[in-house]
């Protein structure tokens, strides 16, 4: 396995040290070696990453960022899953390929950066999607530079406080945006054939019950940064409470049509043109996974 930065591991903002090669663990709860939960198509991602054929996802376990609301809790906090050496990672993602989906989606990968990079040093001939929660470092990326044609990162919060409060990193807003920044200068402006995306950056933001102010911060902040040919945007209205959302009660609910309503119409008077939007009727279990390690040979 490559070795950089995991012996005092600095691969995302954190910078927590934490010697991964002996075992230890960090802020993200695993050691060195990769541990996934699920891999398989998957048909919930935005329709030019999913396709008809599917998104080939690579579910990772453990964590760099706390969001308290996390639906992926199960295995982003609670860290079930397998452990898996390099080869078996890129024998995973061949795998995936010669089942015919568009892509390999490397889902939640920030703190396995070095293992990924290692595993995609004999490339897939399908795109690979870096689906990432927009904390990251750009040092890290720049590691991976060449190896990965699609960033799908979140930029979840423009407000600081917010950040701090829900996901214990109030150094959110600006790691975002030098990451999605760096991104943008590895792939370019957005390649789509066909339907299906090819190459770019697809930013997601998820509507908060609430925090209205710090979506439109998020919008201005793509608008602002991004040609309309530049990048994509999706806005997501998906939420559901999950993970510890029960001990925040301004969080602990759906967001409401009046919500929704005000954050569309925002949207549609800003400068992004290009991306996707979920229906409020979106927000449901659905789109969480099974993660009971199919995919995933012992």
């Amino acid at each position: 396995m490559n070795n950089n930065n995991l012996s005092a591991c600095s691969l995302c903002p954190r910078k927590c040290g934490a010697d991964r090669l002996h075992g230890k663990t960090g802020v993200c709860g695993v050691p060195a070696a990769p541990v996934i939960a699920r891999a398989a198509a998957h048909y919930w991602e935005e329709p030019c990453i999913s396709g008809e054929k599917g998104s080939g996802a690579v579910f990772f376990s453990g964590c760099s960022l706390k969001c308290v609301f996390c639906q992926n809790y199960e295995i982003s906090t609670e860290l079930k899953g397998v452990e898996l050496d390099v080869p078996r990672l890129r024998q995973i993602f061949r795998r995936l390929e010669d089942e015919g989906v568009h892509n390999i989606n490397l889902v939640n990968p920030t703190h396995y950066a070095a293992a990924i990079a290692e595993a995609l040093e004999t490339p897939p001939g399908i795109p690979v999607v870096y689906n990432c929660g927009g904390y990251e470092d750009p040092e890290t990326l720049k590691m991976l530079e060449g190896k990965i044609q699609i960033y799908l990162p979140d930029m979840k919060y423009r407000d600081a406080a917010a950040a701090a409060k829900y996901s214990a990193a109030p150094d959110y807003p600006e790691r975002a945006a030098a990451a999605i920044t760096e991104m943008f200068r590895q792939t370019g402006p957005f390649v789509i054939e066909d339907g299906i995306m090819q190459s770019g950056v697809l930013i997601r933001h998820l509507i908060l019950p609430g925090l209205l102010e710090n979506s439109k911060a998020v919008i201005d902040w793509v608008a602002e940064n991004f040609k309309p040919d530049e990048v994509l945007f999706s806005l997501m209205s998906q939420y559901t409470p999950h993970g510890r959302a029960q001990d925040y009660p301004e969080i602990n609910r759906r967001v409401t049509q009046a919500e929704y309503d005000e954050i569309m119409t925002y949207m549609e008077e800003s400068d992004i043109e290009n991306g996707f939007f979920q229906e409020l009727s979106s927000a449901g279990e659905e789109y969480i996974p099974d993660f009971d390690f199919t995919g995933i040979d012992f």
